[in-house]
């Protein structure tokens, strides 16, 4: 007796039914995961070790990188704004068109995703293959809470790291824009950094530690939950590491435009 097939379009529509319902399941396991997470900060508070050692790995061991990739962000930000001024508008703006998008945009966006290939991936492996060996379990069978041990110290350490980040790569951006409008483009320091005050509000400084904030919880928080739910052995431990990141550069985009749109 043969079984019966179902039509294409049926099984499309159950294939698109399954998807939602799985994506709405993750929702409610983030959100659980997300108040557990917060439920053991006091704990956490009391032993801090746990929490300043990840501060180090996620936010110390990362400023080389941000340096290195804020230092040409901003170099080939002034050399995109000279080529496009130069017919235009005087090049003594420069600096304002470099600080503005810097301040506001640049910084925080750039320095989230480069820190999201690093931190997510991280976090996601290591998780992950904790969770396939079994080490998770063994934990909670000896009655060790793996949310204090392992998730909070991490979603943590990405929320006070990442608006440090930020502020750092934020300067040196415009240092790196200033370095090319000074020595290639011939403008003065003065003019540059007068540019850059020009348009200067403190409340784009509230806008980029805004987004710095909620980044570096997207960037822990992916790595965290796809490394929790990893099963599959190695080959599971590889896609949660791919989710961990995809999901995370995708949030840090849509939360940048929500954020945008709200605070301006």
């Amino acid at each position: 007796m043969k079984l019966r097939r179902e039509p294409p379009p049926i099984r499309a529509v159950e294939y698109l039914g399954q998807k939602v319902v799985q994506f709405f399941i993750g929702i409610g396991q983030l959100v659980i995961l997300v108040l557990e997470i917060i439920s053991r900060l006091p704990r956490l508070l009391r032993r801090p070790r746990l929490l300043i050692e990840q501060m180090d790995l996620i936010g110390l061991r990362s400023l080389p990188l941000v340096i290195f990739a804020s230092l040409f962000t901003g170099a080939v930000s002034a050399a995109q704004a000279g080529y496009q001024m130069q017919d235009y508008a005087p090049l003594s703006l420069i600096g304002a068109a470099i600080g503005k998008a810097v301040i506001l945009e640049l910084g925080p966006v750039l320095t989230a995703l480069i820190v999201a290939g690093r931190v997510s991936t991280s976090i996601a492996a290591e998780l992950g293959t904790m969770r396939v060996t079994e080490q998770i379990d063994a934990m909670e069978t000896m009655a060790i809470d793996p949310i204090w041990f392992l998730a909070a110290p991490r979603f943590f350490a990405g929320l006070f790291m990442m608006p440090v980040l930020v502020l750092v790569s934020t300067v040196v951006a415009i240092f790196g824009g200033y370095i090319v409008s000074h020595f290639l483009i011939d403008i003065s320091t003065a003019t540059f950094f007068n540019g850059v005050k020009m348009l200067f509000a403190m409340y784009d400084v509230v806008i980029n530690q805004t987004k710095a904030l909620i980044f570096g919880g997207i960037v822990a928080l992916s790595g965290i939950f796809f490394g929790y739910r990893t099963g599959g052995g190695a080959e599971g431990v590889g896609q949660a590491t791919i989710n961990a990141v995809v999901t995370a550069a995708v949030l840090i985009l849509v939360f940048d435009y929500i954020i945008a749109e709200v605070m301006l």
